[in-house]
């Protein structure tokens, strides 16, 4: 008769050229997979799985690291070995490194393509369960200069307020601005209310002296440009 495998794996009981830590301080954190970095933040897998098997398991589970940002703490710990506190430490580790993107003033990233702008905030965005409209602020030479949350709700033009929407950019000097905003449903196709807040941005920033440089629409693994598509932006 065979026995049943009750062991439970801890990255320590892995051979060292094995060991995600060690891997990560001898290589870089580039060097590791997505489980691997998840199995560090786990530390000890479960019966019969190693913390890096709980990592890909938690990837396929979720369909990948945006799929774990987009769960809520509940779901992750109803995970098999995954309790509170190891739901919590995954949930911190997005977050820091999404705060990382615009901590650093010296490092501000330059926007040159709606794909730059909608890469600061998508993977936050587009795990948002209501619509949400956000402003990036820039300077003359498009740096990023600050990021504000305008609006929760439907976003509408009977509702969204274009006063608001320049309020902090006069605030703070800003030269330029990208208006973004998701839609939950995952479709990033403009509606006509999408078309016609461009339209009002647009008229009004030109008479604030705030350009608006595009207005991009957040889905699910995608995002569109107004500008691009010439919606909006065409005053004839």
């Amino acid at each position: 008769m065979s026995q049943t495998n009750t062991s439970i794996y801890a990255i320590k009981d892995m051979s060292e050229e094995e060991r995600p830590r060690e891997r990560l301080a001898k290589l870089g954190p580039q060097s590791l997979t997505n489980a691997e970095l998840l199995a560090i933040l786990l530390r000890v897998g479960v019966v019969g799985e190693s913390a890096v098997q709980v990592g890909q398991r938690l990837l396929q589970n979720f369909g990948g690291i945006s799929g774990i940002h987009r769960a809520s703490i509940d779901e992750l710990s109803s995970q098999k070995g995954i309790k509170l506190a190891k739901a919590a430490q995954i949930k911190a580790a997005i977050e820091l490194g999404r705060r990382l993107i615009l901590e650093a003033p010296n490092e501000r990233p330059v926007i040159h393509s709606p794909a730059e702008a909608a890469e600061l905030v998508q993977y936050e965005m587009s795990a948002l369960e209501q619509e949400e409209l956000r402003v990036i602020l820039l300077d003359t030479r498009n740096r990023v200069q600050h990021i504000e949350s305008i609006y929760r709700g439907s976003v509408n033009s009977s509702q969204v307020r274009v006063a608001e929407i320049f309020k902090t950019a006069i605030r703070r000097n800003a030269s330029n601005i990208i208006v973004i905003h998701n839609h939950p449903s995952g479709d990033p196709t403009p509606s006509p209310d999408d078309i016609a807040i461009t339209r009002a941005i647009l008229q009004a920033g030109e008479l604030l002296d705030v350009k608006l440089l595009d207005h991009i629409i957040v889905g699910s693994g995608r995002f569109e440009s107004l500008k691009e598509r010439g919606l909006g932006f065409n005053q004839t």
